[in-house]
């Protein structure tokens, strides 16, 4: 059983994750830098404990001060959120190594799909479609070489390891290859400590699509539906849709499908997403996030499921709520509002002055904000999430153009007018999306 949850993150994530726990009775302890000490989500917390300086590797990625505060409240669960240590085996273990219940999938899985390329080769044999590419950890410039030319340029080198977009490089001929091998290989080794990268074909304008799961230590998997998310900078999404508006109820079924596959082949428990690359009406297996997503909740609006409470019950060895086929009702759309230069992307750490949050029928916001806060410069720029429900994708438009005219924060620089200018899009109006998207969007301005 559980009855106190520790939440090892931060931000709006840890204010969503203690308003499911208040809602399943459960008590909450929030752990905090020393920047985050006037923090919303420690401020709505049951109890808090300091676990460092401002800097995450001091705090929010400190393993050993995490458990202590486990330990000295009485947690006996940990919910990790997303980011930080919510992909990390080793913490998971540790964990559960301690006699607490870990809120996630167990940490085999985690570290099996945390390898790119092992995590390819796993599904692959469970029948999941995959880009061409390599079964192992490229040895040599000269091997990538050899199996881009036999498999065609353009090909992309990801890191093993990776995810963010680091360690990835595209190349459109051997010479650009064997120079990109070499700086994703170290950049690799920064990011993650391993400098392994893999090599795929690369598509040169797909959509992003990705699927939510939920599997319970019963074996049993379902699948909730997609998520557009080609809307990205850098490999950074912006905005997250579902259901995507290319999907026909066929692949819908066929991804949905090879997702609850993907999720089976490595014994998967609590919530998780795989993603995939889109394009001519093909899709490919491209990754495993294994823990709650950023964009978790346009799904629960058109499933009308509350994922982060099903965690919980997953957790407490409780069976799936869900029923056997999920049925999409209505279209979501998620606008993530960073603290950033809308034109320039630079961060803008600051002092919120003052606050309007919209409202009105269609609109939730998912936020830490409070007028008075300072956004600390350590973290994730992410302040808030505008999710807008409707009937249909006009709808969700014109909804979204209301919300966001109407979100007000004042003292730090966001990407709401970024958003506005996006809506405007006659692409992104017509659904034509792609990964290269913002590539073009941002040429044009």
């Amino acid at each position: 059983m559980i009855s106190k949850v520790l939440i090892a993150n931060r931000g709006e994530i840890a204010v969503r994750i203690i308003a499911a726990c208040r809602e399943a009775g459960l008590a909450t302890v929030a752990v905090h830098s020393e920047a985050d000490r006037d923090a919303l989500h420690v401020r709505l917390a049951d109890e808090s404990v300091c676990i460092g300086p401002p800097y995450a590797n001091t705090s929010y990625l400190n393993i050993t001060a995490i458990i202590a505060a486990a330990e000295i409240t009485g947690a006996d669960a940990i919910h990790p959120g997303y980011g930080f240590l919510s992909e990390n085996a080793h913490f998971a273990e540790v964990v559960q190594e301690c006699g607490l219940t870990w809120i996630g999938p167990p940490p085999a899985a985690i570290r099996l799909m945390g390898d790119k390329a092992t995590a390819r080769r796993t599904v692959a044999a469970k029948g999941v479609p995959i880009l061409p590419g390599s079964q192992e950890p490229l040895k040599s410039r000269e091997e990538a070489v050899e199996l881009a030319q036999a498999i065609g340029f353009p090909v992309i080198l990801k890191a093993s390891a990776g995810g963010g977009g680091k360690g990835m490089r595209v190349a459109h001929d051997a010479r650009e290859l064997r120079h990109a091998f070499d700086t994703a290989r170290h950049e690799a080794e920064r990011a993650f400590g391993v400098g392994d990268v893999y090599l795929e074909k690369y598509l040169p304008a797909p959509r992003h699509i990705e699927v939510q799961v939920m599997a319970d230590r019963y074996g049993r998997v379902v699948a909730l539906g997609e998520r557009e998310c080609s809307i990205q900078r850098r490999h950074q999404k912006l905005i997250e849709e579902a259901p995507s508006p290319v999907l026909t109820p066929e692949l819908r079924k066929a991804m949905g499908d090879a997702a609850v596959a993907a999720a089976k082949a490595v014994g998967y428990e609590g919530a998780g997403t795989v993603e995939f690359l889109f394009q001519d009406g093909q899709f490919y297996f491209m990754e495993m996030n294994t823990r709650i997503q950023v964009e978790h909740p346009v799904t629960e609006l058109v499933t009308g499921t509350d994922l982060v409470l099903e965690q919980l019950r997953v957790a407490r060895g409780e069976r799936l709520s869900f029923p056997r086929r999920i049925t999409l009702s209505g279209h979501a759309m998620e606008f993530r509002i960073n603290a950033e230069d809308p034109e320039t992307f630079a961060p803008s750490p600051g002092t919120v002055s003052f606050l309007a949050l919209p409202g009105g029928p269609g609109v939730r916001v998912d936020t830490h904000l409070y007028r008075g806060y300072k956004v600390p410069p350590y973290y994730d720029s992410l302040l808030a999430k505008l999710v807008v429900y409707g009937k249909d994708r006009g709808e969700v438009l014109r909804r979204a153009r209301r919300a966001l005219s109407m979100f007000v924060v004042e003292g730090v620089k966001t990407t709401i007018p970024l958003h506005l200018r996006i809506l405007e899009d006659k692409d992104f109006q017509d659904g034509n999306l792609s990964t290269r998207f913002m590539d073009r969007f941002l040429e044009g301005r």
